[in-house]
């Protein structure tokens, strides 16, 4: 069932590619429906045996839906040929045939036209009927016993027929045939009823032959309407030369016929499949209750009920008309007809009664929303729900139901059903809109997420932005939804063509990225801790980045794929940094800078630029933290075994990488290192959030040099001063390093003091009694 995921997106591009092609999109052939129609009778063919039967019923239901939808929807959509009107055709041609004055009843309303093709689609759609088994003979069994008695001079075994003509049944009381051959009959009938339900008339003709009853032929093929092209100027004369002018088909006499069948449906004495074939043959107001006790399915109670409609429209036109040498069956009555000639009724009258009979057909199509059936789903069945109101031309009230049970998780999605109906519903939402349909934006846009849901479950992310640009206003969020939703173990170059997806399918490659950047980073933020309490320890080992650290960690790829995001990843970039760096997770912040793009430091920005002169700023303090893991390597080389070349070459290096970072340090502190400017306004929280930085980073760095210069004073003894010296950069009033120091643990200014206190007495190693001589050596 998964294919047609993929199969139906398929089509909708396709679809796409012939957008305002109204003519296309309708194609009977090659438009959307019958498409989608045949991806699942594709799928009913190929379905193996782990396809249950619940699941072949649906998708066998939405195939005929999108029958009845390519059925209709060209009749709503498209501008009909005009035709000449009942009355025109009887006022030039009285002798015009049945079959013609009904096709321009059909034409002359637009409401009895759609219910004949819904007839159609009805019979088109019905099942195969079940053949009786085949019979050697008429009555086979009966014959046989009626025969045997009349050989040997006696009556007919009691409660079997003397005669063997087809009314016997009917006429000799309490009397039948025997017991295989009403068997035989019943199943006939029934096979019968289900030809007249597909409208194979033909095929039910055939059947009455091999059956040898060629009586019910007849009677069957009396329900064709009388039709001779030659009378109705229908001939083309390109056709044929052999053509007959004189040929006809049909019945004349179809009135009486009709007549007839409706006594014979209303006999109680006549068998019930019997009657039912009867009615079925010539369904009308009266044969009403007869049709439907033949109904089964919910699909058969709309087909009965449509079949009256039209026969009653149709009949009610022609009794209207009068002027019809037909309807009075040729002859005396026929020229009588021709002779009152055609009434005419102004078209106020006409259109008044269209619309009472629209108002009539409305409600009793209303009625089947509750019908009981028998067999197959039920008449509130989803698909029966939408088939009726496709008939009545409510898709916009359809899809609001449908919208309406969603948002008030009315359907189960776990169910096999949800799943196909969401497929099926958002589809129907594209389609209407692709013909200009009217579709409720609220509706399709809570239907077609519903879909996007159902994707993701099904794990078909390579179709998620093609239904996410369908979504118009919210197509960018939705999508950067769902790019949100990725877990975290999709690599980086999937993310990149997930991206990528969306420009393919008409959606702002980078309005999207930065929807998905700023969805991620709040979403992140939700689930961290707030920055608050003690400051964090950077000394002590550090604990593994947990899933949302990760999270916010990976935001920052939606924006870095291009560089017209490159001034948004600048920003994010920048909040991530305060808030690892003000949680002390280094190792996180150091592995973000490593994620950015080299061009992001050498964007060119003033001097009045935060965010750009921010970043600059963590860059530094970087540089600086990688020169200090180098001094420590560094140091770590000197080995006593060193010879004196080695030994050079060492002291040499480990000179220039400790003088690289005091050089660098000092930079830092003797400029505005993250200060924030409280005129710029930059924001509470990011105020906040770079004084913390600056209280646990800076002692750091102070404290750092200072041991890196005290330790190494045995092998360069002037870096003594220098630390001594550092001490003036603390206390200068212009920094105001002092007040990063904070009363906690390592960051106290009583430590730093006290480390200064051993590196003045470190001072006296060297001899004398005045603590500052090594300032002035």
């Amino acid at each position: 069932m998964d294919a047609l995921y993929s199969s139906y997106s398929e089509v909708l591009l396709l679809a796409q590619s012939m957008k305002n092609d109204l003519e296309s999109l309708l194609d009977p052939e090659t438009g959307v429906a019958p498409r989608l129609r045949q991806l699942c009778r594709n799928q009913i063919e190929d379905a193996s045996g782990e396809v249950s039967s619940e699941e072949l019923d649906l998708i066998k239901l939405e195939e005929h839906t999108w029958a009845l939808l390519q059925a209709i929807m060209p009749l709503r959509k498209t501008e009909q040929t005009p035709t000449d009107t009942p009355q025109q055709l009887l006022s030039s041609n009285p002798y015009t045939p049945t079959s013609t004055i009904a096709q321009a009843i059909m034409q002359s309303s637009p409401v009895l036209t759609e219910l004949i093709v819904v007839r159609e689609w009805l019979q088109e759609t019905a099942p195969s009927p079940a053949h009786p088994e085949a019979t050697t003979g008429y009555w086979k069994f009966t014959k046989h016993n009626v025969t045997q008695a009349m050989r040997l001079g006696g009556g007919a075994r009691d409660g079997l027929v003397k005669e063997l003509d087809p009314d016997a049944v009917n006429r000799e009381d309490g009397r039948g045939l025997v017991a295989d051959d009403a068997s035989y009959e019943k199943g006939l009938s029934q096979a019968l009823y289900g030809y007249v339900r597909a409208g194979r008339l033909e095929d039910a003709i055939e059947l009455c032959r091999k059956a040898h009853q060629p009586w019910r032929a007849a009677s069957i093929r009396g329900s064709l309407l009388f039709s001779w092209k030659a009378l109705a100027h229908e001939h083309d004369e390109e056709e044929d030369d052999d053509y007959d002018s004189e040929i006809w088909s049909g019945n004349k006499r179809r009135k009486l016929w009709k007549s007839t069948c409706t006594k014979a449906a209303l006999n109680s004495a006549l068998p019930e499949h019997e009657r039912v074939l009867y009615a079925a043959l010539a369904p009308s107001p009266q044969t009403t209750l007869v049709l439907k006790s033949g109904c089964r399915t919910w699909e058969d109670h709309l087909w009965a009920t449509i079949s009256v409609l039209c026969d009653e429209k149709e009949t009610m036109e022609m009794s209207r008309l009068g002027g019809s040498f037909w309807e009075g069956a040729g002859g005396a009555e026929g020229l009588r007809n021709v002779d009152k000639g055609v009434r005419i009724v102004g078209s106020n009258v006409i259109e008044i009664e269209e619309e009472e009979w629209e108002k009539e057909v409305v409600g009793t199509l209303e009625g089947l929303k509750d019908v009981n059936v028998e067999d197959g789903p039920p008449a509130d069945h989803p698909f029966h729900v939408s088939q009726l109101n496709v008939v009545l031309d409510r898709t916009g009230y359809l899809l609001e139901v449908f919208a309406e049970g969603l948002v008030n998780n009315a359907y189960e999605t776990t169910s096999y059903e949800y799943g196909p109906m969401c497929r099926f519903f958002a589809h129907l939402c594209l389609y209407l809109r692709m013909i200009d349909s009217f579709v409720p934006p609220n509706a399709s846009s809570i239907i077609l997420e519903a879909y996007l849901q159902v994707l993701e479950a099904a794990g078909q992310r390579d179709l998620i932005a093609i239904y996410a640009g369908a979504l118009g206003e919210n197509a960018i969020q939705r999508y950067a939804l769902f790019l949100v939703s990725l877990e975290l173990s999709t690599d980086v170059n999937e993310r990149r063509l997930a991206l990528t997806r969306a420009k393919e399918h008409g959606l702002d490659m980078d309005s999207v990225a930065a929807a998905a950047a700023e969805m991620t980073i709040n979403k992140a933020m939700e689930m961290l801790p707030i920055l608050k309490g003690p400051l964090p320890s950077i000394i002590s080992g550090q604990a593994p980045p947990s899933d949302a650290e990760l999270f916010l960690l990976r935001s920052i790829e939606w924006i870095v794929f291009s560089e017209a995001t490159y001034d948004k990843a600048l920003e994010q970039a920048n909040h991530i940094l305060r808030y690892f760096l003000a949680s002390g997770r280094i190792q996180l912040a150091r592995e973000l800078l490593s994620m950015l793009p080299s061009e992001l430091a050498s964007i060119s920005v003033d001097e009045m630029d935060v965010q750009a002169t921010e970043y600059l700023h963590y860059r530094q303090f970087f540089t600086i933290w990688e020169t200090l893991e180098s001094v420590v390597e560094c140091q770590a080389l000197e080995s006593p075994r060193m010879n004196r070349d080695t030994r050079l070459a060492w002291h040499e290096d480990y000179k220039k990488v400790i003088e690289q970072a005091r050089e660098q340090i000092v930079k830092l502190l003797t400029s505005e290192w993250l200060v924030v400017d409280d005129e710029i306004g930059e924001g509470e929280t990011r105020r906040r959030e770079l004084i913390r930085i600056r209280q646990i980073y800076v002692p750091e760095l102070i404290i750092r040099l200072h041991f890196v210069l005290i330790n190494s004073r045995q092998e360069f003894p002037e870096n003594l001063k220098l630390a001594l010296k550092l001490v003036n950069i603390v206390a200068d009033s212009r920094y105001r390093l002092y007040e990063d120091f904070v009363n906690e643990d390592e960051r106290r200014l009583g430590d730093y003091l006290g480390a200064v206190r051993q590196a003045v007495l470190g001072g006296l190693e060297s001899g004398g009694s005045d603590p500052f001589r090594v300032l002035m050596i």
